[in-house]
């Protein structure tokens, strides 16, 4: 069973759908009995959408991107960090 930090750490992947099977079928259990990772990942689709519609009129449509990479190089420090 995952843990929500395993589950904030794989959110962004799980989004982009390029996790295993495996991994995603492990990740929708832990939702269905975790509230408080349903919100989270609610409020990142929520973030990813805003910046989508941001991009548009910022003539920018690549930010969802950005941001996604942002958030996976934030967590790839984070893990550095607590090494």
């Amino acid at each position: 069973m995952l843990r929500c930090r395993d589950v904030t750490e794989l959110a962004t992947d799980f989004m982009e759908r390029s996790l295993s099977l495996r991994t995603r079928l492990l990740i929708r259990l832990h939702l269905s009995l975790c509230m408080a990772c349903r919100n989270y990942l609610d409020q990142l689709r929520k973030t990813v959408g805003l910046l989508r519609q941001a991009g548009r009129a910022a003539s920018a449509p690549d930010i969802a991107a950005r941001m996604m990479a942002a958030a996976r190089q934030a967590r790839e420090e984070g893990k550095n960090s607590n090494d």
